[in-house]
């Protein structure tokens, strides 16, 4: 099953790669871009600074979020509008290989650019503004991060290929997941302003107080629970009879 699996990643990370028509084009816009900016420009641009700003970490758990999305809607919806979703149905693969091999690749695709910007960002804030000194980031800033944004990467998926399933097109999947995902931000924001004073304080003096392994911790945990129930909703709606109806 796992090499299954990988043969369904490598199948999806082609496709990714050969979007502009050439394996250079796709490269450049898949790859370069987004390394280029988190790994090289705004590390550049920031200095010494980047490797204590509050914001840096923000950006690499928004960037495989975002990358995955952008993905994971080509994932079933794709298929369906270039006419090989009937071929793949067919093809000998177990139902389970093809959903995990499709939210796999997303994964790692959104993930691996996250952690690969990082490395960059360091190479290119110690060459640019090291002049001698070693820049590192804190180690337990780096566990966070591969942390959330893996498991921030696993409910974009898993939230898309849901999507994804039952869209006709690729626009309607981006459109219905970009709309869930700011219904989910924006429903966060307002549901909080929504409490009781009281209950905000409460909560402003439990993670103000918190170590931010405890709060990575919690956070993680509801980002794993919500991963876990989206992933088995996906599992009990692939259907292969009714997706070839379709």
């Amino acid at each position: 099953m796992i090499r299954d699996i990988w043969t369904m990643v490598w199948k999806e990370w082609r496709e990714i790669f050969l979007q502009r028509g050439t394996f250079r084009g796709g490269v450049f816009s898949a790859i370069v871009i987004p390394l280029g900016l988190l790994g090289i420009f705004i590390p550049w641009q920031e200095g010494r600074h980047w490797a204590q700003s509050a914001i840096t970490p923000v950006l690499w758990v928004w960037l495989p979020v975002f990358l995955v999305a952008t993905m994971i809607c080509e994932s079933f919806a794709g298929e369906r509008e270039r006419k090989t979703l009937e071929t793949l149905l067919a093809s000998r693969l177990a139902d389970r290989t093809i959903l995990f091999g499709k939210i796999a690749a997303a994964v790692g695709y959104g993930w691996g650019l996250a952690i690969a910007s990082m490395a960059l960002g360091l190479i290119t804030v110690n060459l640019v503004h090291g002049h001698g000194d070693l820049i590192l980031l804190p180690a337990q800033t780096i566990l966070v991060v591969c942390a959330i944004s893996l498991l921030a990467s696993a409910l974009a998926a898993s939230a898309g290929v849901l999507i994804s399933l039952r869209a006709a097109t690729v626009r309607q999947a981006q459109q219905t997941l970009s709309l869930s995902l700011m219904g989910i931000m924006f429903g966060g924001v307002f549901g909080l302003q929504a409490l009781p004073p009281e209950w905000k304080a409460w909560l402003f003096r439990t993670f103000a107080g918190a170590h931010l392994g405890t709060t990575t911790l919690i956070g993680g945990g509801v980002l794993l629970a919500l991963d876990l129930l989206l992933i088995s909703a996906a599992m009990a709606r692939f259907q292969r009879a009714r997706l070839i109806l379709d």
